[in-house]
């Protein structure tokens, strides 16, 4: 009996030639299906995260692009004093009432001359009224009502720096100037005018998009 004869058969069969049969294990097959629908699946996920990187990517310089032309596109917008309600008034338009709270004899006279000079109307010229004589310590008080803070305030205060401001319960455009007793003079003609000009031309508002 052959060494090659499987046991048991008794020599009734016998492998001849040079080709063997071969004994597989039955899951072996199934192994090497398996491993291929993983590689499969491999390959598919890194390939659909490739595509959503380069999608990341492509979309941030998208955004970029579209934030460019948002700002091409925007426009300033008009400046206040576009329009004849937001400018503020000429000083021939702001009626001055000069008053003064200090012990200094003529002061409010010599001082409403000189505002006078610079092209405002003047009202009233005397003492200052008790509730505010010899009470303004600083260089002087605009008085007026409340709708003085939208322009005349602004106005007459280019002619003496350091002044405050108040309303009170009046109705008319009048404001009064009570000269404090930090008072010594007016400002100069020529910052006066030259903080006129700037009043007159406010900076632009932001552009809108």
């Amino acid at each position: 009996m052959s060494m090659l004869t499987p046991p048991g058969m008794g020599g009734k069969y016998r492998i001849t030639g040079d080709v063997y049969p071969r004994m597989r294990r039955p899951h072996r097959r199934r192994r090497i299906v398996l491993a291929s629908v993983a590689a499969v699946v491999v390959l598919g996920a890194a390939g659909w995260g490739t595509l959503q990187l380069v999608d990341v990517f492509s979309g941030g310089d998208d955004t970029k692009k579209t934030t460019a032309g948002k700002q091409a596109d925007c426009k300033p917008a008009p400046t206040p004093s576009a329009t004849a309600a937001a400018k503020p008034p000429k000083p021939a338009q702001v009626t001055v009432n000069v008053y003064n709270a200090t012990p200094r004899k003529g002061l409010a006279k010599a001082t409403a001359d000189e505002l006078k000079k610079r092209g405002f109307a003047i009202g009233k010229i005397g003492n200052a009224p008790a509730a505010y004589d010899k009470k303004v310590p600083g260089a002087g008080l605009l008085l007026g009502a409340p709708t003085a803070t939208k322009g005349s305030f602004a106005v007459l205060g280019t002619q003496l720096a350091g002044a405050t401001t108040k309303v009170d319960a009046r109705t008319t455009a009048d404001v009064d100037l009570i000269i404090g007793t930090a008072f010594k003079a007016l400002s100069p003609k020529a910052t006066a005018d030259a903080a006129l000009v700037a009043l007159n031309k406010p900076k632009p508002a932001p552009a809108r998009c």
